[in-house]
């Protein structure tokens, strides 16, 4: 038996709360549901096996935009992870609001699903209020 195409590419509960915010971006529900989604982090080549694995400790990958602008790429699925990032093998799977929660006070932002048409970019401001979960 054979599952149609489209239902392999379903769109995830982060996925849906991004397009909500897209329409929304107070959509207290949907903010609630992506601050509980679990994200991809993409783990650089040159990070070690014993680094990658470690639980205690997540190495942010960080992209410098045109400006200077630093930004921290995470994503919904795989599929969306390779839309721009396709030669990452590795990543790790955090829940966002635990990520949100420890985000670094300097001017680092987050991108959520960077290539795709519901991406989300936040301050570092905005990812502590409104991601941040305990």
């Amino acid at each position: 038996m054979e599952t149609p195409a489209h239902e392999n590419n379903a769109p995830t509960p982060a996925q849906r709360a991004l397009d909500a915010l897209s329409e929304n971006t107070e959509d207290a529900v949907a903010l609630d549901a992506l601050a509980n989604s679990d994200v991809l982090i993409p783990v650089p080549d040159d990070a070690g096996d014993e680094e990658a694995a470690d639980p205690g400790a997540v190495a942010l990958p960080v992209l410098e935009q045109p400006g200077g602008t630093q930004v921290v790429p995470v994503f919904t699925s795989e599929l969306e992870m390779a839309g721009l990032l396709p030669f990452v093998s590795r990543y790790r799977l955090v829940p966002l609001g635990a990520l949100a929660a420890q985000w670094p006070a300097d001017d680092l932002s987050l991108t959520i699903d960077g290539s795709s048409e519901h991406r989300l970019t936040l301050s570092s401001e905005g990812v502590r209020t409104l991601l941040a979960r305990p």
